[in-house]
């Protein structure tokens, strides 16, 4: 990971927790991460959060140039060797099959164009519906890599498929993306 440029999208899910380790670990990897986070990201985790962790900007509205004043739909999707979203919710999903730019992290999907890894997270009955898996599998065809969830038990209360991948697990797999990018 030293000095590769990560592109880092959190959706809103409660899963959002774990992606702070997830993005701690790859700044202790010498990574460089940029931040983007949807409005509902925020009412799980704060970007007082990612900001302590990267020492960058988080990036939310495409209308609020924090860096790239041509827009950070373009800038940091130029600047990104590798996007990974994590947690990846149901609505998102929908979006980014749909071709949607709903808002930064969704145009940010339109224009980036190194590798996208996708870490899903919901409850067991959402990611189980035919049309959250006919999402996924319309992301595939496009080429986007998954980290697909695990089984356990989910905030919710229930046990089931839905639980976001272990930030170790993610990093498995974005190694295996940027090494064969390399």
């Amino acid at each position: 990971m030293n000095g590769r440029e990560i592109l880092l999208g959190v959706s809103g899910g409660i899963a959002a927790y774990k992606v702070a380790d997830l993005c701690s670990k790859l700044v202790q990897a010498g990574a460089h991460v940029s931040v983007v986070m949807t409005e509902a990201a925020g009412q799980f985790i704060g970007a007082t959060t990612f900001e302590a962790l990267t020492g960058r900007p988080v990036y939310v509205s495409s209308f609020k140039p924090t860096e790239h004043f041509r827009g950070e739909h373009i800038g940091l999707a130029q600047r990104a060797e590798l996007f990974v979203i994590a947690p990846a919710t149901a609505n998102f999903l929908a979006q980014a099959a749909g071709g949607f730019a709903a808002d930064l992290l969704s145009t940010l999907v339109l224009t980036a164009t190194c590798p996208l890894l996708v870490a899903p997270a919901m409850n067991c009955e959402m990611w189980a519906k035919k049309s959250v898996q006919r999402n996924v599998q319309i992301l595939r065809d496009d080429g986007v890599h998954f980290v697909d969830p695990g089984s356990g038990w989910l905030s919710c209360g229930q046990v089931g498929a839905g639980r976001m991948a272990e930030p170790a697990e993610i990093i498995v797999a974005m190694t295996a993306l940027l090494d064969h990018k390399s």
